[in-house]
């Protein structure tokens, strides 16, 4: 599994953290920035990891911002992005056995690293169930514009 991140100047601290998580557990990444905590908009780097989910660059996406909720509008609009905005394990499981959210935003002024990084993983780990959510899903999917 190959894993896009990116983050704003908001949520590069956690985003460093999930990288060094990503390399101490051998899964592949590409990091699409921001590359430091000077100010940048949020906006460019979740369009661009949604669109590098999209392009099949990556299998799927990490995104960080201050508090989760900006870039994951963005990643959102995305056509075939699931982005789920997750503070516990359990909607991160969820959001994977039931949604198949390809994407994972999380709020990096608002989540402890110890459980930041414990929700990527609990996402990391979980998959998608498929069944009756298969259908739920499908009627996701036909939403896009």
């Amino acid at each position: 599994m190959k894993i896009g991140i990116g983050s704003d100047h908001g949520g590069f601290e956690l985003k460093e953290h999930i990288r060094e998580y990503l390399e101490n557990n051998n899964i592949e990444y590409v990091d699409y920035g921001t590359k430091s905590k000077d100010s940048v908009d949020y906006p460019d780097f979740g369009k661009a990891v949604a669109e590098g989910v999209m392009a099949g660059e990556v299998d799927r996406g990490i995104v960080v911002c201050g508090t989760g909720i900006g870039i994951s509008i963005v990643a959102n609009k995305v056509k075939g992005i699931r982005c789920a905005l997750c503070s516990d394990t359990y909607s991160a499981r969820m959001s994977m056995e039931h949604n198949n959210a390809n994407m994972l935003a999380l709020g990096g002024r608002v989540l402890g690293i110890d459980l930041a990084l414990e929700i990527v993983e609990v996402w990391l780990k979980s998959e998608f169930q498929g069944g009756r959510h298969e259908r739920r899903v499908k009627k996701i999917s036909d939403i896009d514009c």
